[in-house]
């Protein structure tokens, strides 16, 4: 057989070619960490449930959506529950979009030792995402990936890039310590230095930058704004790099410091892919636990949501007040159930209760006129008539006794059993576990839980990073402002009301930008988005979306730019929904215009004005919307010419929109290329009905 060309680009090696472009993914389950301490000494964090789903799901869910084929878990401690779990989940059966899920049962002490171990194993082939098992993200992965291969084929020293979240406005979360600063050079996204700062704002937050990168770069940017999930798009150099570095434990303060300290070195280069409109968040802290267990419920993780029952056997469906409900749960006649509360199968709720905010798991059991208030209750918990508990988390299996009172913070661990009248301090940990290796203790200490109740006190080892977690200051506040460095939702930060002044976020070249409009109500746009999109997909009349919109509107004094871009984000939702369905590009955009034109109609208001501030705001809202969609560039001029036909929008409105400064900034500028043809076309048409009205003149 005669040998094969050695660069023949069009006769490569098929299985070669395909390896290559597959993509592999590595799911660290273990978080190398002891924040969720109690609950985390006797299961994985990745096993915690997360209004009512094991956490490790919604990093499955995020992995198959980015087309990953083939994953290797990596597991330390607890390692056989996880296993265990994974081998009877869906994503082990026939039907699984992986093609190989390769569980790693390791004695790792760090990231490092994991990275070491993998590299020594040989199974990476090429690319490979890097991700948690306590991430929370609907990001589309596309762009970057494609951004980081064009990187990579003109050069082979660029090896890997960070996914992040632009968070707009700053969110602090007090027992957050450390801030992440990224130096970056806005031409090529390559990332020149990283620091960690104080979160509080106290001693430590100025940042030294290299005098070398002042002369080296034209323009750099300076970004403290950036959410950090740790989401990395991996060559597999990164894995040499580890294995030649012992001293690398950890990600950023290892790897990523270590790399751009000895760039000089070894020329190897990381670089950066921003996301502006998606959610990504990781469960690093009880804080962030409750701030995204309240993104899910609301919706912001769309298409993560509890309806769309991702783990099989669930049966959720959607009710009035942000409500979710699986199917036998018991309500007493005069129990209430407020808003944002999540009821799994088979809970039972007796006459007189009230829960609000809160998320209980399946075989709960609420007495009569007991009270749950911004409450975790995980599965098979029992709650005793009259008890009240409020802004804790409550862990499968544990009993509360009657008449007892359960302060904001705290966490009762597994099994625990409550003793009939007893309080729990604010912010007290109470568990059956020791920390010693057998993990069980019968212990039990009555000044903790009572006469006759079952558990002790937690105490935190010295090495314990959940010590240094106060509950008490998270649970319960709004969660819009308790988000730590790691865990945000950047379509939520947009509209936050929780603004510093003193502490406002500088961004980009050393100029100052302002951001959107703060909403008077930080819950608006989610709330007003899965309204309009629930509407939308169960084709409700205009007029009752209308309706909603008007509602909304008056509940909160929402702003007429706020209205426009729910209106416009819960429009794309559906538009690509169709696409997902079979419907092509352009239908899609036109059977949602075109049917609900009264909606887009009552939110323009400049139609007799020689400006059009209105109609320039929605394009924008528009194109802001599909930016990082795969197909963004050619749904903009679907959608810009069915407006313009419907006559929605006017050719003024487009015209100033396509010249406005804002349309042409940024990654904003790189969907307008198939738009500019019909612009052209708009300019032509306006250029001569101007030299047709020159001619009438001139024959007058």
């Amino acid at each position: 057989m005669p040998p094969k060309p050695p660069k023949a680009k069009g006769k490569a090696k098929p299985q070669e070619e395909q390896r290559q472009q597959s993509l592999q993914a590595v799911l660290l389950a273990d978080s190398y960490e002891t924040r969720f301490r109690p609950f985390s000494l006797e299961r994985p964090r990745c096993l915690l449930p997360l209004a009512n789903t094991p956490l490790i799901e919604y990093s499955l869910e995020f992995l198959a959506h980015a087309g990953i084929e083939e994953i290797f878990v990596y597991c330390a401690s607890h390692s056989e529950q996880v296993e265990q779990y994974i081998n009877t989940s869906k994503w082990k059966l026939p039907t699984s979009p992986f093609k190989n899920l390769v569980i790693f049962k390791s004695d790792t002490a760090s990231v490092g030792d994991a990275m070491r171990d993998l590299d020594n194993r040989d199974l990476i082939t090429g690319d490979f995402l890097l991700v948690s098992g306590d991430l929370v993200s609907n990001i589309a992965i596309d762009l970057a990936l494609a951004r980081h291969r064009g990187r990579r084929e003109k050069d082979k020293n660029a090896i890997m890039t960070m996914i992040l979240c632009e968070s707009g406005i700053h969110q602090t979360l007090g027992n957050a310590t450390r801030k992440p600063i990224f130096i970056l050079n806005p031409t090529t996204d390559r990332c020149l230095q990283y620091e960690e700062i104080n979160a509080s704002g106290s001693n430590g937050r100025h940042v030294t930058l290299d005098p070398a990168l002042l002369s080296e770069h034209s323009e750099i940017e300076v970004r403290e704004d950036l959410i950090d999930c740790q989401i990395d798009i991996c060559t597999p150099d990164v894995l040499g790099l580890w294995s030649d570095n012992f001293d690398y434990q950890s990600i950023r303060t290892g790897f990523l410091l270590g790399v751009l300290k000895d760039y000089e070195l070894n020329g190897k280069t990381i670089h950066t892919h921003i996301v502006t409109d998606q959610y990504a968040a990781r469960v690093r802290s009880l804080a962030a636990y409750d701030a995204i267990s309240q993104d899910v419920i609301g919706r912001r993780t769309y298409p993560l949501c509890l309806d769309s029952n991702h783990v099989p056997d669930q049966n959720y469906r959607s009710c009035r007040n942000d409500t979710y409900q699986e199917s036998e749960v018991l309500l007493g006649k005069t129990s209430r159930v407020r808003r944002r509360c999540v009821l799994g199968r088979r809970t039972t709720i007796g006459e007189g209760v009230i829960v609000d905010e809160s998320s209980l798991g399946r075989n709960c059991q609420i007495d009569k006129y007991a009270k749950i208030e911004g409450s975790y209750l995980w599965d098979s918990v029992i709650v005793g008539s009259g008890s009240i508990i409020r802004q804790a988390v409550v862990a499968e299996g544990a009993v509360i006794g009657k008449d007892c009172t359960i302060e904001p913070g705290a966490l009762i661990s597994y099994n625990v059993r409550i003793a009939d009248n007893s309080t729990i301090p604010a912010s007290k940990k109470i568990t059956r576990a020791s920390t010693q290796k057998q993990m069980t203790s019968e212990q039990t200490d009555a000044s903790a839980v009572g006469t006759g109740g079952e558990g002790h006190e937690y105490v935190a080892d010295s090495d314990d990073d959940s010590k240094d977690m106060d509950f008490r200051n998270a649970i319960g506040q709004n969660p819009q402002a308790l988000l730590s460095d790691s865990s945000v939702s950047t379509l939520r930060s947009e509209d936050s009301e929780f603004e510093q002044t003193e502490d406002r976020l500088r961004r980009a070249s050393f100029v100052s930008e302002t951001s959107d409009e703060a909403a008077p109500n930080k819950d608006f746009h989610a709330e007003a988005t899965g309204s309009i999109l629930d509407g939308l997909q169960k084709e409700d009349l205009p007029e009752n979306i209308n309706l909603e919109l008007t509602a909304f509107r008056m509940t909160v004094d929402a702003s007429q730019h706020q209205i426009r871009r729910a209106v416009v984000v819960a429009f794309m939702k559906r538009i690509v929904n169709l696409e997902s369905s079979g419907t092509g590009a352009r239908e899609a955009v036109h059977q949602v215009f075109s049917r609900y034109t009264t909606v887009i109609e009552r939110i323009i208001f400049d139609k007799d004005s020689r400006e059009k501030p209105d109609q320039v705001d929605f394009l924008l809202c528009v194109q802001r919307e599909l930016v990082l969609r795969e197909n963004g560039e050619s749904l903009l001029v679907f959608v810009a010419k069915e407006v313009y036909d419907l006559d929605l929008i006017e050719e003024d409105g487009i015209l100033q929109w396509w010249l406005d400064v804002r349309s042409r900034e940024g990654n904003m500028a790189s969907i307008r290329g198939l738009t500019q043809h019909f612009i052209t076309f708009l300019q032509e048409a306006e250029e001569d009905d101007e030299s047709g009205e020159d001619e009438d003149e001139d024959d007058d």
